[in-house]
C-alpha cells in the first residue's frame, strides 16, 4: 500500500478549520476536491503524449485521507475483464483478471465484477507543480465552502438588526464582523462609505448595530455581506426591539422617512416615523416615546443623537399631513387633488412658517416624503390677505364690468332712438313731398274738369 505522506495533516486541518470557520469535515472535503485536482495535473503532466483525458475521465478517482499515518491515498474502481493486460484500451477503467487472480479467490469475484484498486502515485512523482495546483483549488474550495455557509447562515436575516465590531478599514469602507447568533462565528461584513452615517466615529473594536441589508449570492472579491447604518430599516428595527407593542402587533409602522445624509453638513440625520394600533385606548405614540422617553432615548443613543419625530398616522390626508409636520402647528391644509400628482396647501402662523419647512427644507421634505403628499407651505396671514385682496380685485372687476355693461346698453339705446328719429320724419315729409310733388299733376288734370262741368 502506497501513501504520500503530508506532515501534520490532522493539524493542518483544525487550523484551516478556525482559520476560516468551517467544520474540519468541510476541510476534509475540500482538501479531497484538491489533491484530486492535484493528482489528476500529475497525470496530464506526465501522460501528455500517451493519452488524452477528457474532462470527466478522473470523476470516478477518490482520496483517502489517513491523519494516524499523515497521507493520502488515491482509489479508484475498475472492472475486471478477461484480457490480456496489453490488450486492456483504458487501464483506468479496466483491470485483468490474471493480474488480481490470486485476490480473486480471496474475495470471490470473478470477471464483470468491480474492485477498489489503490493508484496512489510515489512521493517523489507528485511533483512541485501538483502541489501547486493543490493549493490553489483547496484555497478556492475553502472560499467556495465559507461563501455557501454565509448564504445559508444569513439569507433569512437580511433586513434584521447585528451587532457589528470595527476589524479594519479597506478604501472609505469600514470591514466589520458580525454574527448569526450566540455561540456563532463571526463572520466579516462590508460598510461601505455611502451607508455610513455622518455622527458615527467608526475605530477598530468600536461595537454598534447594523442592518444586514444584502447577501451577496455571486463570487465577489471581498466580504459577502453588505449591512448598512443609513437604512431606514434600521430605524424600524431598533423601535421593534425597544417597544414590545410593536412586536405584539398593538402597535404598527406605517410609514418612515430617513434622511441619513443631508446636502448640507450644517443639517443633522433625521427621521420621522408613522405609526397606528389596533385598539383604541392604547397611544402608539406614547408607546413608541415611552416613559419619560425611554423607548426612543435608547433608540437615539443608538444612532448617536439622531432627531426622530414620531407622528400619528391618520387616514385622513389633511390630518396626516398636519402630523408629518410636527413640530410645527398647523393652522389649515388644503388638498388640491389631481391626475397627475397628489398636493396640498399648508397654512400656518408666521411664528410657526420657519419651524415647518425646517433648516434647509428638511422637515417639510421628510413630511413630503412620508405622506406621499407635495406639500406647500404658506402664511396664513399672507395668505387670507391675498386672498380679501383678490375678492375686493374680482369684486371691483364685477363692477366695472357691470357699469361697461349697463353704458354699453345706454349708449345702444342711444344709438337705437337717434336711428329711429330720422325714420320717422322720412316718413312724415314723404307724403308731404308726395303731396306737394303731386300738386302740379293733379291742378293740370282737374282743369278740364272744371271746365266740363257747366255742361
Amino acid at each position: 500500500m502506497t501513501i504520500v505522506s503530508l506532515p501534520g495533516l490532522g493539524s493542518m486541518i483544525e487550523q484551516i478549520s478556525q482559520q476560516y470557520n468551517l467544520s474540519t469535515e468541510d476541510v476534509e472535503e475540500a482538501l479531497k476536491e484538491a489533491l484530486i485536482k492535484g493528482y489528476e495535473r500529475f497525470r496530464r503532466t506526465r501522460e501528455t503524449n500517451r493519452y488524452k483525458y477528457n474532462e470527466e475521465h478522473f470523476e470516478d478517482f477518490m482520496i483517502h485521507l489517513d491523519t494516524e499515518e499523515e497521507g493520502f491515498q488515491v482509489i479508484t474502481t475498475k472492472t475486471i475483464v478477461d484480457l490480456p493486460k496489453e490488450e486492456i484500451l483504458d487501464p483506468d477503467r479496466e483491470i485483468a483478471f490474471e493480474d488480481i487472480r490470486e485476490s480473486a479467490e480471496d474475495l470471490q469475484i470473478t470477471v464483470g465484477d468491480t474492485v477498489t484498486v489503490d493508484v496512489t502515485p510515489e512521493q517523489s512523482d507528485f511533483g512541485r507543480m501538483a502541489a501547486i495546483q493543490t493549493k490553489q483549488v483547496l484555497l478556492q474550495k475553502l472560499r467556495d465552502r465559507q461563501r455557501t455557509l454565509i448564504q445559508e447562515e444569513f439569507k433569512d436575516l437580511e433586513g434584521t438588526v447585528l451587532q457589528a465590531k470595527v476589524l479594519r478599514f479597506e478604501r472609505q469602507s469600514a470591514i466589520v464582523a458580525v454574527s448569526s447568533g450566540v455561540g456563532q462565528p463571526e463572520v466579516e461584513a462590508e460598510l461601505p462609505k455611502r451607508e455610513q452615517l455622518p455622527n458615527d466615529t467608526y475605530r477598530s473594536n468600536t461595537t454598534f448595530k447594523v442592518y444586514l441589508k444584502k447577501v451577496r449570492e455571486t463570487p465577489h472579491r471581498g466580504p459577502q455581506l453588505i449591512v448598512s447604518r443609513s437604512a431606514a430599516g434600521l430605524v424600524v428595527e431598533l423601535f421593534s426591539n425597544e417597544v414590545p407593542e410593536i412586536e405584539e402587533e398593538i402597535v404598527r409602522i406605517v410609514a418612515v422617512a430617513r434622511e441619513a445624509n443631508p446636502p448640507s453638513r450644517y443639517v443633522g440625520v433625521r427621521t420621522k416615523i408613522a405609526v397606528d394600533t389596533t385598539e383604541r385606548d392604547v397611544d402608539p405614540v406614547g408607546a413608541c416615546i415611552g416613559a419619560r422617553g425611554s423607548r426612543i432615548r435608547e433608540v437615539v443613543n443608538e444612532l448617536k443623537g439622531e432627531k426622530i419625530d414620531v407622528i400619528r398616522w391618520s387616514p385622513d390626508p389633511a390630518a396626516y399631513i398636519a402630523n408629518s409636520l410636527s413640530p410645527a402647528r398647523v393652522d389649515k391644509v388644503l388638498l388640491v387633488d389631481t391626475t397627475e400628482e397628489k398636493q396640498s396647501l399648508v397654512l400656518v402662523a408666521q411664528d410657526q412658517l420657519s419651524l415647518a419647512i425646517g433648516k434647509e427644507g428638511q422637515n417639510v421634505r421628510l413630511a413630503a416624503r412620508l405622506t406621499g403628499w407635495k406639500i406647500d407651505i404658506k402664511d396664513i396671514a399672507l395668505y387670507e390677505e391675498g386672498a380679501e385682496e383678490q375678492l375686493i380685485k374680482s369684486k371691483t372687476t364685477e363692477e366695472d364690468t357691470s357699469d361697461i355693461v349697463s353704458t354699453e346698453i345706454i349708449a345702444e339705446e342711444e344709438e337705437t332712438t337717434e336711428t329711429r328719429e330720422p325714420i320717422e320724419n322720412t316718413e312724415i315729409k314723404e307724403p308731404q313731398t308726395n303731396l306737394v310733388a303731386d300738386n302740379s299733376p293733379a291742378e293740370t288734370e282737374e282743369k278740364p274738369v272744371e271746365e266740363e262741368a257747366p255742361m
